[in-house]
């Protein structure tokens, strides 16, 4: 086709050429042929076509300007078809009464109809319909019915969700209403200002946003971190303590109030039950009757040195003749021949090493290190101080007896209970040997 338009293009050029060169008119068949590729021209591309009418014969010039109308009307109605393909439905409408305009400006018209109409439908007319379009008319009106449905039920959904926000504001007010006749300290912060934005102990006369309350004074010191807290958990119970000792324990949860995001603390005073829970602890771990570490103690401490794998020394001390005190003079005297002991025991060590009370009359020391040359030295002196109260005091000789045994804690492999057992047959080894240094020919039962 290209190489036929080039083939045309070049014989008019030849012919163009002749003609000027010859100066005469073309001849009917010449003309005949002219308009014919004229035609084709304005069919191929009107733009480009051109036309010499007094060049052509007489009989063919009425028909070659009736072509140049014919080219005149092509070039326009080219123009307004591409600009109408574009969607430019702000260009005039061409004047023309031509037949080939007729479908164009129908089209133009009910286009710019439907532009209306879809912007009425923007504005929520869905009562707007399209006809003469054929299947964007069916396609027009299926989107206004869906359209509508859907707007239809979303009216019905905002109107359920506004109802429940009702309800459920009513049952946050009642909520904290509630919350607010309790002892308990409530505090109501704004998430995105950090304001107070309701306090339950708020005196009367003050504004909601005051930096605090009249009846919060005495909590301000922990008010700044209640004020940061996020809101990112849906619900958390943490405590904070003050630099004075007071507890607080305290339960957030996020809420909306008042068309606000806000975040609920409830604040209750826990420093007494602190107070008793660490009297508690200290009552658990420790001897009732002589006010030192109990054997309990002694387990749950041993087994953190053990398991850091700590080099310490054990003192194992059994005090004797208990049993025959309390039976001879009394239960009075015997814890006070104890607690003489404990308390001679107690002066000679620091008050971090550990002393315990294992058995009634059994006891066990320890300190970290390998020192087992200090406490034989310091057993030594605590055993002749604790023999000067004789019978004058105790009506009995005061006496006990000790084994050390050193632990190194990379080496260990022993717990608590097989270090007292060795140290405890050390002592039984002790007494066998004075037993039969008294009577050599006591029989042997151990």
């Amino acid at each position: 086709m290209e190489q036929k338009n080039n083939d045309l293009s070049l014989a008019k050029a030849q012919t163009s050429e002749e003609d000027l060169q010859a100066n005469r008119t073309l001849t009917v068949e010449e003309s005949c042929r002219r308009l014919t590729e004229y035609l084709q021209d304005i069919l191929h591309d009107a733009g480009q076509a051109r036309l010499d009418v007094d060049l052509l014969s007489e009989p063919c010039r009425e028909l070659g300007r009736s072509l140049c109308s014919f080219h005149a009307l092509a070039n326009e109605l080219v123009a307004y078809s591409t600009q109408l393909s574009k969607g430019n439905l702000s260009q005039e409408i061409p004047d023309s009464a031509s037949c080939l305009y007729t479908g164009l400006k129908n089209l133009h018209t009910d286009l710019k109809h439907l532009t209306w109409q879809a912007k009425q439908v923007t504005k929520g007319d869905y009562t707007q319909h399209v006809s003469h379009l054929g299947e964007l008319s069916e396609a027009f009106s299926a989107m206004t019915q869906q359209l509508q449905e859907r707007e239809d039920r979303l009216k019905k959904e905002i109107q359920r969700a506004q109802h429940r926000a009702e309800i459920i504001d009513s049952y946050t007010e009642m909520l904290i209403e509630l919350l607010g006749q309790r002892d308990e300290w409530l505090l109501m912060v704004d998430q995105k200002t950090r304001q107070i934005v309701h306090c339950n102990k708020r005196t009367r006369g003050s504004s909601e946003g005051d930096a605090y309350c009249d009846g919060c004074r005495h909590r301000l010191s922990i008010q700044p971190k209640l004020l940061e807290w996020d809101g990112s958990e849906r619900y958390q119970v943490w405590e904070l303590e003050e630099d004075k000792g007071d507890c607080y324990r305290i339960i957030s949860f996020p809420i909306e109030w008042k068309e606000r995001p806000s975040c609920v603390h409830i604040i209750m005073d826990i420093t007494a039950e602190k107070m008793n829970a660490r009297h508690f602890n200290e009552e658990m771990y420790q001897d009732m009757y002589t006010g030192i570490r109990n054997h309990q103690f002694l387990d749950e401490f041993m087994s953190q040195v053990l398991r850091q794998r700590q080099d310490f020394t054990l003192c194992y001390l059994d005090l004797e003749g208990v049993s025959d005190i309390n039976t001879s003079y009394g239960r009075k005297v015997g814890d006070a021949y104890i607690q003489n002991f404990v308390e001679l025991v107690r002066k000679n060590f620091r008050s971090g090493d550990t002393f315990a009370r294992i058995q009634d009359d059994k006891f066990c020391l320890m300190l970290t290190g390998n020192v087992k040359h200090l406490i034989e030295r310091k057993m030594s002196e605590i055993l002749a101080a604790f023999q000067r109260n004789d019978d004058r005091v105790f009506h009995h000789r005061c006496n006990f007896r000790y084994s050390i045994v050193e632990v190194e804690g990379e080496s260990n492999v022993l717990p608590l209970d097989k270090l007292l057992e060795q140290a405890e047959t050390a002592v039984r080894r002790q007494k066998r040997k004075q037993q039969k240094q008294r009577n050599p020919f006591e029989f042997d039962d151990w």
